[in-house]
């Protein structure tokens, strides 16, 4: 084992001051070669202004020990003490200072003591003994192994939470996009898709009347409502009268100026409708002959209204 010492000059009137400190800067059980270590020494009770000179240890670095980092200085304490017969108080501080060192080589080193000039003292701080060990191997039994892959561990449902989340939002989005686009498609679809013609939606809603159940006095309001209805939206494409905003007299008034209107299918036409309001405002119970007759007259009127208009048609492509 080898022994390594530093030497300082030497210095007169020495006082001794206690031991010096050795520590760790990663603690361990041992000193391994390459570890740092802080040493140096606590002084206490220094007075405010009082001169403090370090050794300088910068010449004893070497290949074996080296100094890291040089001196520095810390304040650990702060009082105030009163001075005996005055009323002030005097100031008084603990200093540390402390270098860094490193050994590179296995072996006991010898740390040299500190001294440290305070004021006109000089102030001698013990050193201490550095036992720097290495891994032991042994060189009977040892075999050259591969490098290890990188540890990897089973992942937990907290880890993989976020992810789930993730990609059950993404899921979320893709299916209101492909939702968004269908509905809009079929927007367009019904845009594109012709408008059918008045009389055969008229016919289609008056169709849903057929059948003597809605002749029951329970249904017979319904009945008339549904009927009438559809005659006045048809009335309204057909003839240009605002037949779902007027009364049967505003509406039969309205109707005389249509020339291609036969009197009696408008004379039938008015008594389905006077017979709807009786109905419907009059707490009026039709017969069966009227409920009977009702539905056949909505539909007359419908089909003869509209074939006149394809004899029009008919008449104006012959001309051309």
């Amino acid at each position: 084992m080898k022994v390594l010492t530093l030497i300082l000059a030497a210095m007169l009137d020495m006082v001794p001051a206690g031991q010096a400190y050795l520590k760790q800067l990663q603690p361990r059980d041992s000193i391994l070669i390459a570890d740092q270590l802080e040493y140096g020494f606590q002084l206490d009770s220094l007075a405010e202004g009082t001169p403090v000179a370090l050794p300088d240890f910068s010449g004893a670095s070497n290949d074996t020990l080296t100094l890291v980092r040089s001196w520095q200085i810390d304040t650990t304490a702060r009082l105030r003490v009163r001075q005996p017969g005055s009323k002030e108080r005097a100031k008084l501080y603990s200093i540390r200072g402390s270098i860094v060192l490193a050994p590179f080589e296995e072996g006991l080193y010898h740390l040299p003591p500190i001294p440290v000039l305070r004021g006109t003292d000089t102030l001698l701080f013990e050193g201490l003994d550095m036992e720097v060990k290495t891994m032991p191997v042994d060189t009977a039994t040892f075999q050259i192994h591969d490098i290890k892959g990188q540890m990897r561990y089973p992942l937990t449902f907290r880890e993989m939470l976020p992810w789930i989340a993730g990609l059950w939002l993404l899921a979320t989005l893709v299916i209101l996009a492909v939702c968004l686009m269908q509905l809009r498609r079929r927007r367009e679809a019904g845009a594109d898709k012709p408008k059918d013609p008045a009389y055969i939606v008229a016919l289609r809603e008056l169709d849903k009347w057929r059948g003597d159940r809605f002749w029951a006095p329970d249904k017979q309001k319904s009945y008339y409502s549904g009927i009438t209805d559809a005659l006045k939206n048809y009335i309204e494409d057909r003839f240009g009268v605002d037949a779902p905003e007027m009364t049967t007299a505003e509406l039969f008034d309205a109707l005389k100026q249509a020339e291609d209107l036969p009197a009696e299918l408008r004379e039938e036409l008015r008594e389905l409708f006077e017979c709807a309001d009786f109905v419907k405002f009059a707490k009026h119970t039709a017969s069966q002959e009227e409920n009977a007759r009702a539905l056949p007259t909505a539909v007359r009127f419908v089909t003869s209204t509209y074939q006149t208009v394809l004899e029009e048609e008919q008449k104006e492509d012959h001309e051309l």
